[in-house]
């Protein structure tokens, strides 16, 4: 998918650019495969924000997306792949043989007419989907189950891609994307291929009022507020933040602070840490 680009006949536009969505070929979502979704603004049952810097946006539909590809061993047809509010990847519509409909993700390659298959016997070509047990070593994958028949959890946004590296009793050795080395139960299901869409991250917003329509509200950096309001504030003019390094709004360190808890029970999956 390539990039498009403006005239800068305004600030916002010199430095604005969007997806040309050619991959994009079916314009409305399937009606069966759409459900509401609930404008929360990150406010609890209270009505208190526990999220900050949500809320508004353009009204959405949520696109019910099959992470679990239980239909083994019927072939399904690509009808079309449609943009999706809710993720960074486009999907795709499929049609099984027996005329059921569903959405999944759409891998890099997959293209109108192509058939898709979920199960053991299944080639390795993108789409497909299958028990790690049965994947060669070194292919690229996406769309990982953490627990078999739990539906894929790992490697689902724009461009992502994980390799299978080793295979040994069990478990299978796993590279995600952010560079950690983990164990995952050879007979949990993945998916062949990259995830599309991988111009995604070359997207520059450009304006304010773009951000607004996907739904996220203004931050005010701590440096402009009173010692009060935040660790960062106060002084005279610009002055640094006064601490050893940067920190979140309730004193918390901001900058290389390990959150991760320490004995976490799976901890003794992480062959190797993420980079």
């Amino acid at each position: 998918m390539g990039m498009k680009h403006f005239k800068a006949y305004t600030p916002s536009r010199r430095n604005m650019t969007v997806l040309d969505y050619s991959e994009i070929t079916k314009k409305t979502p399937e009606k069966s495969l759409i459900t509401t979704k609930k404008e929360k603004a990150g406010r609890n049952a209270q009505g208190k924000i526990t999220v900050r810097h949500q809320g508004g946006g353009n009204r959405q539909k949520y696109r019910i997306i099959d992470f679990k590809r239980n239909k083994e061993n019927m072939p399904a047809t690509v009808i079309g792949i449609e943009y999706d509010p809710n993720r960074s990847a486009n999907i795709a519509l499929i049609q099984y043989e027996d005329g059921e409909k569903a959405y999944i993700l759409a891998p890099v390659g997959l293209t109108d007419g192509a058939v898709v298959v979920s199960g053991d016997k299944a080639d390795i070509k993108p789409g497909n989907c299958m028990k790690i047990e049965n994947i060669p070593v070194g292919t690229m994958i996406h769309n990982i189950e953490l627990n078999p028949g739990q539906g894929g959890k790992l490697v689902r946004a724009a461009g992502q891609e994980a390799q299978l590296m080793a295979k040994e009793g069990k478990y299978a050795h796993v590279r995600l994307p952010s560079g950690e080395m983990r164990l995952v139960m050879a007979v949990c299901k993945a998916t062949i291929g990259t995830v599309g869409n991988q111009e995604h991250e070359n997207v520059k917003i450009g304006k304010a009022g773009r951000k607004r329509h996907m739904g996220i509200r203004p931050t005010v950096r701590g440096s402009v507020m009173n010692p009060v309001d935040h660790p960062h504030g106060g002084g005279e003019g610009r002055a640094p933040v006064g601490h050893s390094g940067p920190m979140t709004p309730w004193g918390k360190p901001a900058l290389g602070y390990k959150t991760r808890k320490k004995n976490h029970r799976t901890d003794k999956f992480i062959v190797k840490r993420r980079k």
